[in-house]
């Protein structure tokens, strides 16, 4: 496993226009372009594969970090794992004492191995066919059935109301945190706050759908599910994928600061999820769940 930025050297290249019109501009009035040889930080992307009771289940493309917290949360999202007591251990296989014979060397440190807990199963709809990009958090499932789970408790009972102020400044916050981006402007990002504004945690990765898992993935290893009365933002869009993670974590308002699917909102309707979308500075669309948004009569 390598760290979560890759350093690389590449060349810039600018073009400096001298033109002063458009006619001249069309015509292709550049007087001098100059290249330059310079480092660059790149958001790492690795495999990471995720086993449970000893039995490959998903391989995902990951930004190296957090990935105890990742498969934790993944395995929440697939409805596999309910709260801390559905798992009985988690680690990162070092190739050695973690008892498998069949690593590869560049899959050292890249497999977390989950051992359940009593009356956790992984049931036939969980397992992938296939890998799981860094843009795709269901690929491999074979029905539409198969990724449409609800939790156990309604997020209807969860009435916490959020004020349009607050949540118009969760970007902002988030952006704060960011830290790997600062430095790659290559990643994505995932927060989960209070309904005071306070920030409880927040992960970054190559892919939407794995920093929310490590953000799930933290609260389940801290015995804090369900997430009553916190609001989870992402960057980007929202997805089904997500609406449904946040769904199955019990989190009651999921903000993206891009556009929703329609599947999204469609979930976020059915399960009781407050979803808010182009959330960008001091405006955002709700969807759906407007009685957690307090906005003044």
């Amino acid at each position: 496993m390598s760290g979560r930025t890759a350093r690389r050297r590449v060349t810039r290249v600018t073009v400096q226009e001298n033109a002063t019109d458009d006619a001249a501009r069309v015509a292709g009035a550049v007087t001098h372009v100059t290249a330059a040889a310079r480092a660059d930080l790149l958001a790492a992307e690795e495999p990471l594969g995720i086993r449970v009771d000893g039995t490959a289940l998903a391989m995902t493309m990951r930004t190296p970090g957090d990935d105890v917290e990742l498969a934790a949360g993944f395995l929440v999202g697939e409805g596999i794992v309910h709260g801390r007591d559905d798992i009985a251990a988690m680690k990162v296989c070092d190739g050695t004492s973690c008892g498998h014979l069949d690593h590869a060397d560049d899959e050292i440190g890249n497999i977390v191995d989950v051992a359940l807990g009593p009356g956790a199963v992984v049931t036939a709809a969980a397992r992938r066919s296939f890998i799981t990009t860094s843009a795709c958090g269901v690929c491999g499932k074979t029905s539409i059935n198969d990724i449409c789970l609800l939790p156990r408790g309604p997020l209807s009972a969860d009435a916490t109301v959020f004020a349009p102020t607050l949540i118009a400044a969760l970007p902002a916050r988030l952006r704060e945190a960011q830290r790997v981006f600062s430095s790659t402007g290559g990643l994505h990002a995932a927060g989960l706050f209070t309904a005071t504004g306070e920030l409880l945690v927040a992960r970054e990765d190559v892919g939407r759908h794995n920093a929310v898992d490590k953000v799930v993935g933290w609260a389940v290893l801290g015995d804090k599910l369900p997430l009553t009365g916190c609001a989870l933002l992402v960057s980007g869009r929202a997805s089904f994928e997500l609406a449904q993670k946040a769904v199955l974590a019990g989190i009651p308002l999921l903000a993206a600061v891009s556009a929703p699917s329609s599947l999204a909102a469609e979930l976020a309707e059915e399960a009781g999820l407050t979803l808010v979308g182009f959330l960008r500075g001091q405006s955002m669309n709700v969807y759906t769940g407007l009685h957690r948004v307090a906005i003044p009569s």
